[in-house]
């Protein structure tokens, strides 16, 4: 009989870069032991595994530590080869890593770490920035259920964690309403979709708990 596997992710419940290791996880049918983190008071155990950055997630495979959570996806795919994530396909594989780069880089940058710190007139300048990236996912939607065509995958786990199931959350927070059922159809049609995957609804953090803790993340923006 094969050796119980270790698999251990270090995460924090509302942060979506430690939400969609666990999404894939699930996907991927893989057991794992969780362990919470506290963003004030980092561990000894998170700063052994990851003594560079000292962030999570951090997951670690039989021994192996493996740190940033789109290269923790993509090692997740090479290891459990079951249920893809990445599409087959080198194209669109290669438009995935792409949308799901300006997910983390852009989205998240435009629609909230320079949001937070902005003021009234500077966040609507912001928000539009944010529409117009966004926009790029809505274009790739068209006639799919999921970026993945009728499967969940690696773009939609990146790009779910941060943008309904994060930003949203802060936008809420701030009054800010930046994407619009007429204007984004495809993008709500996406949402509902994953909000009826069961492994996904799974790993959505308690929607008014997060609003608070989003408040809370861009306070911390703001006077550092």
């Amino acid at each position: 009989m094969a050796e119980k596997e270790e698999v251990k992710l270090l995460g924090i419940w509302a942060s979506p870069f430690s939400r969609r290791i666990e999404m894939a996880l699930k996907l991927k049918g893989v057991p794992y032991e969780y362990v919470e983190e506290i963003l004030e008071k980092k561990s000894p155990l998170l700063l052994s595994l990851n003594p560079i950055h000292k962030k999570i997630p951090v997951l670690v495979h039989n021994g192996k530590t493996i740190l940033e959570s789109q290269v923790i996806l993509e090692y997740i795919d090479e290891t459990w080869k079951h249920n893809p994530l990445l599409p087959q396909d080198p194209y669109e594989r290669s438009k995935a890593r792409f949308l799901a780069k300006l997910v983390d880089e852009q989205i998240l940058t435009a629609g909230f770490v320079s949001m937070a710190r902005a003021d009234e007139k500077g966040r609507e300048v912001l928000a539009e920035q944010t529409r117009e990236l966004i926009m790029n996912l809505e274009k790739e939607l068209v006639g799919k259920d999921f970026f993945g065509g009728k499967t969940v995958g690696f773009l939609d786990v990146v790009a779910g964690s941060v943008i309904p199931f994060c930003l949203e959350r802060g936008w809420e927070g701030i009054g800010l309403e930046v994407i619009t059922e007429e204007k984004f159809p495809e993008y709500k049609r996406w949402v509902k979709n994953l909000e009826e995957v069961e492994f996904v609804k799974d790993c959505i953090p308690p929607k008014e708990k997060h609003v608070e803790h989003m408040n809370y993340m861009g306070e911390r923006i703001r006077s550092g």
